[in-house]
């Protein structure tokens, strides 16, 4: 039986290996299939548009690439029937401002504090020179994106998130270049995502990097600083002004923020300034300017996700003239901009816009030019329909019986059909034509019911997956789930036979499963059904509080049930002490919990509610920089009475202690002089303290793990009490030397959390300084617990228990299942330019802290290197520590998580046409994803510290 089960040091590894490999592969293929780039018409837009759809566009093609730009902009308005309004664009971005700061919601107006903050702009709402909408925004409410969708009208695919932070050439039909193409002078300041989707378009252009989140000023005054010169030149008919300083307001203080109100008024200085050149040049020409924002934010101030404050953007439109009469807050989408930008001016809609335009600000335009607006806008998204249906002839289909209502092509040529035969009916008689009319009015329900419709289904179709592609992914990632699973069972399977799985006693060879094994399995099961809920994921914190308490609870019911359950007379007073001290040591973990699980409310549906955090921004900033300067002095302080508490020789102890001394004197600096949110001078100075920093912790981490394991017994092998003294001295020498290694690991681990812990003490936010030294105090107490021995527990269970604790800390630091609590800020901290690599690293750290904290811990889980148990020869057998060290810490993580990334790859394709696919479900599967690339790489600096550790011992030893 014993051979059956037998993993050696060599196969152990390798099927691992490529468990994983099987396992990313699937991953690869999931995520390629499930969410490809969004396919899009090729090309751009000509005197087709002004024609219905059945008329070949083919040599319209060939005659537009000779004309003059000057001709081709007389022949696109003679072809429209419309004369453009305007002759100059003035498009200003507010980043992240959002619509409810101006236009207020559920029809009450903004708070005071926002009103009085843009008195100029509240007076051209109020005077009809202005017109506002509430303009959606399409997750993920990132800026690239979202500029994509208001240049070009089309809503790009998911990922495209993650292109916001390497912004490639935009290649699709949009404004700017049909802008360019009828000869437009363009200028851009600002951001200098424009200059990335677009290169080589503008004439002019001062960009500025959208990442340095700390900077509220310069970034704005860099787009200031041209105006004067800029709106007295004639010679740009579009000026784009990106201003960024209040997203980056928003990062750091979040809507509440005291810089906001401040910012606000420059912007409506900046708008005032603006309109009142409108008016003096409105003899010379007719400026259009328009006030957009990509997205909204958060109460915290962040963005990405679908909420309602995300995706509250706004779209202003501002004249010289009166241009409404009607209310003046509407409600559109993000992608009408485009088509209504490109009517207002002149030009053929893009190819792949499906938004529909805003028809109140053609309200001075006739009746026949309002319906012919309408009917463009139909021909162009009758256009994009024919190219998701096989066979889409209008012809074909008879309206007449009622079979319109189908789905499907039917549907929509009789909705087209219907508008398009009122329409001409209309254009044929010879009656006075007015907007005023019922007939006139059916013409516009129709075409507004046909627009809207195709608008909706446009947005929301989801592209044919090849669904082939994603079995194969999911077989691939079953069947890496299957091996690692196996590697577990048979792992526990020769440490039930050898009798090497407890703590306490060796001798227990039973197959039993215990209360808190059960729970530990109970925990996945949970977590896996739960994902299917909209809810449960997106209030998935919850699960990991509970569970991880109720965890914590079973071991204590185990441990005051292990005092009752038999005479007090046989425990001795060595025994009293060291359950006691466990349960001390699951109190302060309990404590420790309730703490984090009120720090953050997290989640969706209560994240409103009150939680420390919000009581500590209510203190003000003194409060928060003072508990951020306690938690530096208490991680310094367990660090310490960590590695007094191991018995090193004092040498070694001062060494450690010196080190870091240089990196804590760097963030104690941070601490006092830069974390009070706002942009200043000596950046530069910070900057490079922190560059310093990185170097430093990543050079002190590096030497300790090389140099430590061939230094001399750490500590005195005579003060052991883990080595038998009736030994024979060749057994004692072997016991010794398994010591040594244990204790070698252990400090390297222990060095691993606290270089963590002071990167996160520099990256998290400040209100974060206390979730992050209590993170570290959890796992220090649970594996004070474990080394005590009290009850007995597999080892299998405390690598999962303390994975568990990692999740659910990941939760108490506020991230949740939405992309909008990612921490950007923090990715750029001590970055003097910009790098996508370097700041995705950061954003990782941060994001997931707690995750990697508790793999690092899994180093100092020492309880399985009993040197009794395995120096049972003269000899150090190194393939057997090697395998019964590293097995369990690298197979549970990768278990565990290969079931859940298994579970959710299989919801996400069960809830592909479900509504909230892209906002709850997708989200969920990057941060899945995140998840996985953590284990990875946890478990790769556990494998290669103690694999490093065990080859230069044993070198040593045979030495």
């Amino acid at each position: 039986m014993g051979n059956d089960y037998s993993l050696t040091c060599k196969n152990l590894p390798l099927v691992t290996v490529s468990a994983v490999l099987i396992q990313i592969i699937g991953l690869y293929l999931f995520i390629v299939g499930f969410f490809p780039v969004k396919p899009s018409l090729s090309g751009m837009s000509g005197f087709e548009s002004f024609y219905p759809p059945a008329v070949n566009s083919i040599h319209f093609d060939n005659n537009i690439s000779t004309l003059p730009p000057g001709k081709l902009k007389s022949l696109y308005q003679e072809l429209s029937g419309v004369s453009p309004l305007y002759d100059r664009l003035i498009l200003m971005v507010i980043d992240g401002l959002p619509a409810e700061f101006l236009l207020g919601k559920d029809g009450e107006p903004p708070p005071k504090v926002f009103i009085e903050a843009m008195p100029y702009t509240q007076s051209l709402l109020a005077s009809g020179l202005a017109i506002g909408y509430h303009a959606k925004a399409a997750p993920p409410t990132v800026t690239m994106p979202r500029l994509k969708a208001m240049v070009s009208g089309a809503i790009g695919g998911f990922l495209d998130v993650a292109s916001n932070f390497n912004t490639q050439a935009f290649l699709e039909d949009n404004l700017i270049a049909q802008f360019r193409r009828i000869g437009w002078k363009m200028m851009m300041l600002g951001d200098e995502t424009w200059l990335k989707l677009f290169p080589n378009m503008f004439d002019k252009h001062d960009g500025v990097s959208s990442f340095f989140v700390k900077d509220t000023i310069e970034v704005d005054y860099n787009v200031s600083r041209h105006l004067t010169n800029e709106l007295c030149h004639t010679d740009n008919d579009l000026l784009i002004l990106h201003y960024l300083g209040l997203d980056h307001v928003g990062h750091i203080g979040g809507r509440n923020s005291a810089l906001m109100s401040p910012k606000l008024m420059e912007m409506d200085r900046v708008i005032e300034r603006i309109h009142s050149t409108l008016v003096q040049e409105m003899k010379q020409r007719r400026t259009l300017m328009v006030v957009v924002s990509d997205h909204g934010m958060t109460d915290g101030g962040n963005h990405g996700g679908s909420s309602y404050e995300e995706t509250d953007s706004l779209a202003l439109f501002i004249s010289a003239e009166k241009i409404s009469d009607a209310e003046n807050i509407k409600e559109a989408y993000q992608v009408d901009i485009a088509s209504t930008l490109a009517l207002l001016f002149g030009v053929p809609i893009p190819k792949n816009n499906v938004g529909t335009v805003m028809t109140d600000v053609f309200s001075s335009l006739r009746a026949e030019q309002q319906l012919r607006i309408l009917e463009l806008n139909s021909w162009q998204l009758l256009r994009l329909l024919q190219t998701h249906f096989t066979e889409f002839e209008c012809a074909r289909f008879s309206c007449d019986s009622g079979s319109g209502k189908n789905d499907g092509a039917e549907r929509f040529c009789c909705l087209y059909l219907s508008a398009n035969k009122l329409h001409e009916s209309w254009k044929s008689t010879n009656s006075l034509r007015s907007t005023n009319g019922d007939d006139y009015q059916s013409i516009v329900m129709a075409y507004h019911d046909f627009l809207g419709i195709a608008s909706k289904w446009l947005s929301s179709r989801l592209t044919d997956k090849p669904f082939v592609q994603l079995a194969l992914g999911i077989a691939a990632m079953l069947l890496s789930s299957l091996i690692l699973m196996s590697l577990l069972f048979l792992l526990g399977q020769e440490n039930n036979l050898q009798g090497s799985d407890y703590i306490s006693s060796s001798d227990d060879k039973t197959h039993k499963w215990h209360l808190e094994e059960l729970f530990i399995v109970a925990v996945m099961f949970i977590l896996v059904f739960s994902m299917a809920s909209s809810s449960m994921v997106e209030e998935e914190q919850y699960i990991w509080h509970f569970m991880t308490s109720s965890f914590y609870l079973i071991l204590l019911r185990k441990t005051i049930h292990s005092i009752t359950n038999g005479s007090a007379l046989t425990l001795t007073s060595g025994k009293k002490v060291r359950i006691i001290h466990s349960i001390c040591c699951i109190i302060v973990v309990l404590v420790c919990r309730r703490v984090l699980r009120g720090w953050h409310q997290g989640g969706v549906n209560w994240a409103y509610l009150p939680d420390i955090s919000k009581l500590l921004e209510q203190a003000g900033t003194v409060a928060i920089k003072s508990l951020h300067l306690l938690s530096l002095v208490l991680v310094v302080i367990t660090f310490s009475a960590g590695l007094l508490a191991m018995r090193l020789r004092i040498n070694l102890v001062l060494f450690l202690l010196l080190i870091y001394f240089v990196p804590v004197l760097i963030i104690l600096e941070q601490i006092l002089n830069y974390q009070d949110g706002t942009f200043t001078s000596s950046s530069i100075q910070s900057t490079t303290m922190i560059k310093i920093f990185y170097a430093l912790i990543g050079t002190i981490t590096v030497g300790v793990l090389l140099s430590l394991p061939w230094l001399k017994p750490i500590r005195d092998p005579k003060t052991s009490k883990d080595i038998t003294r009736a030994s024979s001295d060749a057994l004692q020498e072997s016991q010794c030397e398994l010591l040594c290694i244990r204790d070698v690991i252990f400090v390297i681990g222990w060095c691993y959390a606290f270089s963590w812990s002071l990167l996160q003490l520099l990256l998290q936010q400040p209100i974060n300084s206390m979730p992050t030294y209590l993170l570290l105090v959890q796992i220090l107490a649970t594996l004070c617990y474990f080394s005590e021995g009290g009850i007995h527990l597999k080892h299998w269970t405390k690598v999962a228990a303390l994975y568990y604790l990692g999740m659910a800390g990941h939760f108490g630091l506020g991230n949740t299942n939405t992309l909008a609590t990612i921490d950007v800020a923090g990715a750029f901290i001590g970055m003097s330019s910009h790098s996508t690599v370097i700041s995705g690293i950061l954003m990782f750290i941060i994001t997931y802290a707690s995750p990697m904290l508790a793999l690092l811990s899994t180093l100092m889980d020492v309880s399985v290197m009993d040197a009794t148990t395995l120096a049972n020869s003269q000899d150090v057998d190194f393939g057997h520590l090697l395998k019964t060290t590293l097995g369990y810490p690298c197979l549970v993580p990768l278990g565990l998580n290969s079931i859940v990334l298994l579970a959710y790859t299989i919801v996400l394709l069960l809830m592909r046409n479900h509504l909230f696919v892209w906002s709850v479900f997708s989200p969920k599967y990057l941060y899945v994803c995140g998840t996985t690339a953590c284990v990875y790489i946890g478990v790769s600096f556990i494998a290669l510290t103690v694999t490093y550790t065990c080859i230069v011992r044993y070198y040593r030893h045979r030495v």
